[in-house]
């Protein structure tokens, strides 16, 4: 902040008026009030008489001298009030010199708004009352008494850019709890307090205490909401502690930042009586973030750990703990508990004793084995250790800590609007412009109309033949004039009757309209009638005259019977697509998915879909510019978003990854993927703290819909649990679902490229497999956190049991179908593991290695089963198939019941020529009661066994189950093959008509069409003769068997 101008300011408090007042000695005594700020008295106001409606006029002024080179500062206006004490005269009685004076209540003004920029304001302030004074009950018909106060400055105290660049910092001690039995005050009052130090650049650290403690018994509740209070001592109204407007609200506590977010742990750890609590400050430099808050553990100050952790020489409470004793002057920020108790020395004197709360990014740090003297930086000879101090071992079984809140005016990091990112959006992807209205011209209107009238003519000619075929086929030529003119009239009136005539003008209309407006460009109303009447006259003629020349276009030989064709939806386009890429068709794959963006165009879905297949084939250009089509189509789409960041960072587009899932978490700010990507994006750009702030964003997001997810199953099922207690004793995930043990941050740098992303997790895999290698049963390693070890993040993981898992039926042909692309569904998850799913689903097999070593190093991830299914998956993808086989044995070991694991060992099997195991691996797939992710290719690929191994039966079955889930070409065509080779050639042909009619572009249909046909219908010996000879040519089957 630029430094305020040396000259003093006068700062003016004017009490005009107070309100619904009353005294000790009636209704309307004799009072005064005195103005007090910074312990320094302003004055005294006139002795004023209430009235009898309990009002007084004071009109007082006080004013004291803004100063911040000598004086007073802007910390003493941020956390000082002014204090308004109302007293009371009585009167004088006999022989009484002088006069006897009874306080009433006391108001406090907050200077606050003096910092906001304001130079003056207008406040209603309560009195409150000291205990035991009539103010304590209310005047009839009156709230509570109040004091009307104006406060004033010729000029603002900070400029414009100074509020600006300046912040303001609040700090909230709320409570310690737990806190040692020795803590009950057996003799003397105690104060309580807590110091902590306000790092200050270029300058002394500035001390703050928050003192006037109160003990209260244990399983007291602390109410919530709670006003927090002035950090002013000696305050005579107990309501006057109080900040206006202030309340401690609490809240959950998985969105605090401190250390006990989770469900608590047993943890070691020696505590001595003067402690020091270490306060993670990083989440204040997230970007807009402007307040912290959490319960942080109280451990032992040691000298040389707060000077290794904090920098600080000396203890905070060396020099300002005996000053305080002595005249206990020092003012900081108010909270509920501060400590300070008695106890003796090597000179049996009493000192403070205190905990120290250092403001700096050290959570969960752990003491050392030495103690140091508390009013003295060197070490003492002759003091006890840790482990022997009997004072320390208060803290060990009560294990204390402390809430704490921090809270800015301002955040330190502005954070980007969610406007600023969807202009940034939109500058680098211009919304798509809306289709343009196309109108046709005269000679398309005159083409609608032909084609109107054709169809009423053949519509007309139909009803005649209905009614009158058979007589005319009876009479054919013989047929006279007066014959023709009684069917013509018999028909006009069916068609009047039946109300066809109406609807075919109504047909015609629209075309008529068209050539009115296209052909004579008339879309004004008409002057006059004869105006009209002629306009009418000249459109009938060329209406006839159109209409003739339609009728003499139409032949009776276009009167033929509608072809009919089966039209394949979007979904079906998307199967046949995904079916051809899995077959490494690769051109097909492509046209498929062309095709569904030229019959839809504006459905972004459709071009993600392609974009994701040109990802899979490495077609980075293409992908990049099919998802900038669909973020064109709604840049809201949080898919798109985060697929152009996706390709942005493949690309090396940087600045604009950023954008794209920034813009995204502020869209949808609940989606764990969102948050996870943008992780993972300042990990790239070696931003840790933005990294860690991703991260834990995502990890708070993913135990908020793991909690919703139980209370939903609850309801659903009518099962009545304590939520809430169940809620801490599962959701123990601490950020990016790491257990209670490290606050951390796990960085992983993975080279370029996914080769050798790949090669960094086989060398993160072999230890666990050594491991595994000596046991047939999945190894389960707990991690018991020793805050005196620093362990390494590759020895961190853990490794869980993990129970049978119902992997969701996929029924939808839209569901992933690549056998290299599914996974099976882990109840518990992690945020990593989540957006494994996410990219898999798109494809983007480049990206998910870098995802995948974040999995392997995350205690509560870890190589579970679905982590080995991906990783397999991606080893089958790049034709390793003996990486492969090795991750899916690991899958197997740790869960042998999964179907995933099975189909997906069975695709391993079959895409390298071991049809006999692979058919023994589809058939415990399709046997387990719960269906694999997805069973498409399963069926397909069984089924082709079977017609391999000549078990057509089988086949036949297996392809009719495919088509009833998911109907294709290649389904049909293998029902086809099975019924022909059972010799069942009636049902081979409709199903072989079937998969025509789906695909007519498929040779090996149209082969087995023709065998059926040549089977069923030809007698041609010289056609026979010459299929064998070609068949002795080129080698194809034999038709005549």
């Amino acid at each position: 902040m630029e430094q305020v101008p040396s000259t003093g300011r006068l700062v003016q408090i004017t009490v005009t008026e107070g309100y619904d007042l009353k005294g000790f000695k009636g209704d309307t005594p004799v009072t005064f009030i005195r103005a007090e700020f910074n312990q320094v008295v302003l004055g005294d106001s006139a002795k004023i008489t209430v009235s009898p409606e309990g009002s007084a006029k004071y009109n007082f002024t006080s004013s004291f001298e803004f100063n911040p080179e000598g004086g007073i500062t802007l910390d003493d206006l941020a956390h000082k009030p002014v204090f308004l004490t109302v007293t009371e005269v009585l009167p004088k009685e006999k022989k009484q010199k002088e006069e006897k004076t009874l306080i009433l209540g006391q108001a406090v003004v907050d200077l606050l708004p003096l910092l906001e920029g304001q130079s003056s304001f207008q406040t209603t302030v309560p009195l409150h009352p000291v205990q035991g004074s009539p103010l304590e009950t209310p005047r009839s018909n009156a709230k509570q008494c109040s004091l009307e106060v104006k406060v004033l400055v010729a000029e603002p105290l900070l400029t414009t850019a100074q509020i600006s660049g300046g912040n303001l910092l609040k700090v909230t001690l709320e409570a310690a709890y737990s806190v040692p039995e020795s803590f009950i005050p057996t003799g003397p009052g105690q104060n309580y307090m807590v110091g902590l130090q306000v790092p200050s650049l270029g300058e002394k650290d500035y001390p703050i205490l928050f003192k006037n403690g109160t003990l209260k018994l244990g399983g007291e509740r602390e109410p919530v909401p709670r006003p927090k209070k002035w950090p002013i001592a000696n305050i005579l109204a107990p309501g006057a502690n109080n900040i206006p407007d202030a309340f401690i609200v609490g809240g959950p506590y998985e969105e605090e930042e401190g250390e006990l977010n989770h469900p608590e742990t047993d943890e070691e750890g020696q505590l001595s009586f003067h402690g020091v609590a270490y306060v993670n400050m990083v989440p204040l430099l997230y970007p807009g973030v402007k307040r912290i808050r959490g319960a942080f553990h109280v451990y032992p100050y040691l000298d040389s750990v707060v000077h290794e952790k904090t920098k600080c020489l000396l203890s905070f409470f060396r020099d300002i703990g005996h000053h305080l004793i002595h005249n206990n002057k020092i003012g900081g920020i108010n909270s509920l508990l501060s400590k300070q108790a008695v106890s003796k020395n090597l000179k049996e004197d009493k000192p403070v004793k205190e905990k120290d709360i250092d403001g700096r990014p050290r959570p969960g740090d752990v003491q050392a084995s030495s103690i140091k003297s508390q009013s003295s930086d060197t070490p003492l000879e002759g003091e006890p250790p840790l482990s022997h101090n009997p004072e320390g071992q208060q803290y060990v079984e009560a294990r204390t800590y402390i809430v704490l809140e921090i809270q800015l005016d301002k955040a330190l990091v502005p954070k980007r609007m969610p406007e600023e990112l969807a202009r940034r959006v939109k500058e680098m992807i211009p919304p798509r412009p809306p289709l343009t209205r196309r109108t046709g011209g005269a000679q398309k209107a005159v083409s609608d109309y032909h084609i109107q009238i054709k169809n009423i003519s053949r519509a007309i000619l139909d009803e005649y033949y209905r009614m009158f075929g058979k007589q005319v086929a009876k009479l054919e030529s013989d047929m006279d004039s007066e014959t023709l003119e009684e069917q013509k009239c018999q028909l006009s009136y069916e068609l009047n009757c039946s109300g066809k005539y109406f609807a075919f003008k109504e047909q015609l209309k629209h075309a008529v309209v068209k050539i009115v407006r296209e052909k004579y460009l008339k879309t004004t109303s008409f002057e006059s009638q004869e105006e009209l009447q002629t306009f009418i006259s000249e459109l009938y003629v060329f209406l006839v005259d159109q209409m003739h020349v339609a009728l003499n276009q139409t032949m009776p030989d276009d009167v033929q019977g509608t072809i009919a064709t089966i039209f394949t939806s979007s979904e079906q386009l998307r199967l046949f697509a995904f079916e051809a890429e899995v077959n490494e068709n690769f051109e097909m794959a492509a046209a498929y998915y062309k095709e569904r963006l030229v019959r839809e165009p504006q459905n972004l879905d459709h071009w993600l879909d392609y974009g994701a297949f040109c990802l899979l084939t490495e077609d980075n250009i293409k992908a990049q510019e099919c998802f900038r089509k669909a973020l064109s189509l709604n840049q809201s789409h949080i898919h798109s978003l985060l697929l152009c960041g996706v390709l942005a960072v493949l690309l090396e587009n940087y600045e604009q990854a950023e954008i794209f899932f920034e813009d995204a978490t502020c869209l949808e700010p609940t989606n764990v993927v969102a948050w996870t990507l943008l992780g993972l994006y300042y990990e790239i750009q070696n931003n840790d703290i933005r990294m860690e702030m991703a991260f834990h964003e995502a990890s708070k997001q993913l135990q908020a819909q793991m909690l919703q997810a139980q209370v939903t199953k609850q309801k659903s099922t009518g099962v009545v649990e304590d939520i809430e207690e169940r809620g801490k004793r599962e959701s123990s995930l601490g950020p990016w679902g790491i257990t209670n043990g490290s606050a951390t941050a796990i960085k992983v740098e993975a080279p370029a490229g996914p080769g050798a992303a790949l090669s960094i997790l086989d060398k993160f895999l072999e230890e666990s497999s050594k491991l595994q290698s000596d046991s047939q049963e999945p190894i389960l390693t707990t991690q018991t956190w020793n805050p005196n070890i620093n362990q390494k993040p590759s020895n961190t993981f853990i490794k869980e049991i993990p129970t049978k898992k119902d992997a969701s039926k996929c029924q939808d042909s839209s569901a992933l179908l690549h056998p290299g692309l599914y996974y099976g569904v882990s109840q518990t998850t992690t945020i990593f593991m989540e957006t494994i799913r996410f990219l898999m689903k798109v494809k983007a097999v480049q990206y998910v290695h870098r995802v995948l070593a974040h999995e392997l190093l995350c205690p509560q991830g870890g190589p579970s089963c679905e982590y080995y299914l991906v990783l397999a998956q991606t080893h089958i993808l790049k034709k390793d198939f003996a990486k492969a086989e090795e991750y899916l044995q690991q899958a197997a070991q740790m869960d042998y019941l999964n179907p995933n694991v099975w189909g997906l060992k069975g695709h391993l099997y079959f895409l390298s020529g071991n049809h006999s195991e692979a058919k023994a691996c589809y058939e415990r797939t399709i046997s387990f009661v719960v269906d694999a992710s997805e069973m498409h290719f399963i069926f397909l690929r069984l089924g082709l066994i079977y017609l391999e191994e000549k078990e057509y039966e089988k086949a036949k079955k297996t392809y009719m189950q495919a088509c009833k889930r998911s109907p294709s070409c290649l389904t049909w065509l293998g029902l086809g093959i099975a019924c022909y080779r059972l010799e069942e050639l009636t049902e081979a042909e409709d199903a072989l008509s079937e998969a025509n009619a789906l695909n007519n572009y498929n040779a090996e249909v149209w082969a087995y069409l023709a065998l059926v046909c040549l089977k069923l219908k030809l007698k041609d010996e010289a056609l026979l003769a010459e299929i064998h000879t070609l068949q002795e040519t080129v080698g194809f089957g034999n038709p005549s068997f």
